[in-house]
């Protein structure tokens, strides 16, 4: 339970700052912008908490997440009307930029974590 609270609770604060920011734009393309980015940033937090599962392998907390954002960035993106979708094939491609821009995140913020925990552990001894 403690997990949920704290996923709602750094969901809910990415949500809030987008919603912020979309009320401080006038122009309504903007605002709209903002309030998707804003689901995105929450399912985001939301989904943050999957790492913090000591008993789950990291494999299984890689799929987790995966399949969260599937489920929960992936039709936000369809939706927001960030990509043109006329047909099956535009679908296509957003999926696969979807899973480009995870991917190269992915790894991104697994080799930060590993620098800093080599650089971290190097430092304490």
């Amino acid at each position: 339970m403690n997990l949920l609270i704290k996923g709602l609770m750094r969901g809910i604060i990415l949500l809030a700052f987008f919603l912020f920011m979309s009320l401080w734009k006038t122009s309504p393309d903007h605002s709209s912008i903002f309030y998707h980015y804003g689901l995105i940033a929450f399912f985001l937090g939301c989904a943050s908490v999957v790492y913090e599962i000591k008993q789950w392998s990291f494999s299984k907390q890689i799929i987790v997440h995966y399949l969260v954002m599937l489920i929960t960035v992936f039709p936000t993106l369809l939706l927001s009307g960030f990509h043109p979708l006329h047909t099956f094939g535009d679908v296509v491609k957003v999926f696969f930029q979807f899973n480009k821009v995870g991917i190269i995140l992915f790894l991104v913020t697994y080799f930060i974590f590993k620098i800093k925990t080599k650089f971290h552990y190097s430092y304490s001894k």
